[in-house]
């Protein structure tokens, strides 16, 4: 089940849940507009720790444990 692992490092992790934050604070604020919702998927896969683009493209920027499992 290699598509339920961690694939996000801690930095790439705080950086879309501000960015997101940032977003979706677009349909409060601002132009208050619903495009902010956008915001979501950063905010989701950041705190989450996976994102599914991640897994399609091979990509990891989260660190391996000792055991070679995701932490």
């Amino acid at each position: 089940m290699n598509f339920l692992l961690r694939n996000e490092g801690t930095v790439d992790r705080v950086i879309r849940v501000i960015l997101g934050l940032g977003v979706l604070s677009l349909v409060f604020v601002g132009p208050k507009t619903l495009l902010g919702l956008l915001g979501l998927v950063p905010l989701l896969t950041g705190l989450l720790g996976r994102c599914p683009l991640y897994t399609l493209l091979g990509i990891k920027t989260c660190p391996i444990t000792k055991k070679g499992i995701d932490a």
